[in-house]
């Protein structure tokens, strides 16, 4: 007898459909075909042993079992639970007139429980397009695909339990889960707040610009100054994620199984921060079978470089394009994949190797020289896509001990939210532009036009500090931003000496005092 269950595979972070094919003839063999990995192979013994442990005889026949499209590898063990299903069906120990209702996926252990799987979110999204009553998973991820309405979604904690529920014994309950309800009430929780941060107002104000406008970020500072604690609470003042970047974020982690159990739809733009000992594998994706690296986990979120210049060159320079483009294509001989990439890159560095370049108490000890060559750990190229370069100083000892209260995240997160409402305004037409940070040449020649007495503040600037063509821009767009935080149409001259600040490495005297401008 020839029966098919339906299951999917992932595909960068997209979910293509598998058909699994379950002929049984007389006879006692096994065969599997259709581009299995080892760990699908290896599913013949977990099946079995599930079975037997299940209190079902596994059927003595000769078994074929074809994995459609054959010309695309399936990997994992998420196929255990429809290849055990389509051979009782096949051995006629089951009635298979249910089977084409539901999509099924799940790993199999050997005492017949049902183990959590990765992607099932997405797997989720392809079995609503494609018509399916309901989808079978684990319990464990029946709330992550659940997240996905009209689509009955069922949870199920065996073998035995599956079998029962698809002859028509058992019964279970779909996973039933309001996505606005938990998006609404969770979008504004956060474990840190700006409000516990003493002094470094002009730190809070940059980090405040770049969140408005979807800048790079780069906090140049001694040990001790604040500068991991302050990215940690960039989250809370980044506007709320909407509901279909917060499907795209959650599908991301959902298939690199970062998810943890139970987990629904992911409320809060995501915070990742390798260790700069990441290899670029690691930092773009891919390997032996292609999952989405760190970049791709950032995406909609934050990516934090602490100690930038201690990452290897090859791993920086490998974000150049993804920085660019938003995206990152990951090809190798078998495959090509794509992730997307758009995140705000926050990157923090100690402003020498004894990192007391430029401290207000502490002598550096630093030879000639090795300051200029710290810095050059990072390219010219890489330096110039990071719209926004700060730096930042020790707390002083009366800030650190006042009882003034500092301004909370809600209410800076109230003036990003603003100035990107006016951005969302600006770039209506443009389908592939949501904020400054991401305008063309073009939309700057139409959106950040100047007047004289603007130009010749950044003619000044750029002659004086010899900046390149992209620095030029990167001014431009930050002008921009931090004039749609002051709600002004146009560019003002103070809107760009705000600007030009925060390009305190392009200086010549970069390091000698804080507010030291050329002009």
């Amino acid at each position: 007898m020839l029966v098919k269950t339906f299951g999917a595979a992932v595909q960068g972070i997209d979910a293509i459909r598998v058909t699994i094919e379950v002929a049984a003839t007389q006879g006692i063999a096994y065969h599997l075909v259709g581009l299995p990995d080892a760990a699908v192979k290896e599913g013949y013994q977990r099946v079995m042993s599930a079975m037997r442990q299940s209190g079902i005889d596994f059927p003595r026949r000769h078994i074929v079992i074809n994995l459609a499209p054959a010309d695309v590898r399936k990997e994992g063990a998420a196929y255990d639970l429809p290849i055990a299903i389509g051979i009782l069906a096949a051995s006629e120990k089951l009635q298979p007139e249910r089977l084409s209702r539901y999509m099924i996926m799940g790993e199999l252990s050997l005492d017949g429980s049902i183990l959590p799987i990765r992607g099932a979110l997405p797997m989720s999204i392809l079995a609503r397009q494609l018509g399916f009553e309901g989808m079978i998973v684990p319990k464990a991820n029946a709330t992550e695909a659940a997240v996905v309405n009209r689509l009955k979604v069922y949870g199920a904690e065996t073998l035995r339990e599956v079998v029962e529920f698809l002859s028509g014994e058992g019964t279970m309950e779909p996973t039933v889960v309001d996505t606005r309800a938990e998006f609404a009430a969770e979008s504004t929780n956060f474990d840190f707040d700006f409000s516990e941060v003493k002094g470094q107002e002009n730190v809070k104000r940059a980090f405040e610009v770049a969140c408005a406008g979807g800048h790079n970020i780069l906090l140049v500072g001694p040990p001790g100054s604040g500068k991991s604690m302050m990215a940690k609470r960039l989250p809370s003042v980044l506007p709320p994620l909407s509901l279909s970047e917060a499907l795209e974020t959650t599908k991301i982690h959902s298939v690199a199984g970062k998810l943890p159990r139970g987990s629904r739809l992911m409320t809060r733009r995501p915070f990742r921060s390798p260790h700069h000992t990441i290899s670029p594998v690691a930092l773009v994706g891919g390997g032996t079978n292609p999952m989405p690296g760190e970049i791709s986990l950032a995406h909609n979120g934050i990516l934090f470089l602490d100690e930038f210049p201690e990452f290897s060159r090859t791993v920086l320079e490998v974000m150049r394009q993804p920085l660019e483009d938003r995206t990152i294509t990951v090809s190798r001989a078998k495959y090509s994949v794509d992730y997307p990439a758009g995140f705000m890159l926050v990157a923090s560095m100690n402003p020498c190797p004894c990192g007391y370049y430029n401290h207000p108490t502490k002598a550096c000890e630093c030879p000639p020289g090795a300051v200029r060559k710290y810095l050059n750990r990072i390219s010219g190229p890489l330096l110039d896509r990071i719209d926004i370069q700060v730096e930042i100083l020790p707390v002083a000892f009366d800030d650190m001990t006042s009882e003034q209260t500092s301004e909370t995240s809600e209410a800076i997160r109230r003036r990003v939210i603003a100035a990107r409402a006016i951005q969302q305004q600006r770039f209506a037409s443009e389908p592939h532009i949501h904020c400054n940070a991401q305008m063309n040449s073009r939309l700057l020649r139409e959106h950040a036009r100047l007047d004289d007495e603007t130009m010749a503040i950044l003619r000044d600037v750029m002659t004086r500090l010899d900046m390149s063509a992209r620095a030029y821009d990167r001014i431009l767009k930050v002008a921009r931003t931090i004039a749609d935080l002051d709600n002004s149409h146009e560019i003002r001259p103070h809107h760009m000496r705000e600007a030009v600040s925060y390009r305190n490495l392009d200086r010549s005297s970069w390091g000698a005092s804080a507010g030291s401008l050329p002009f």
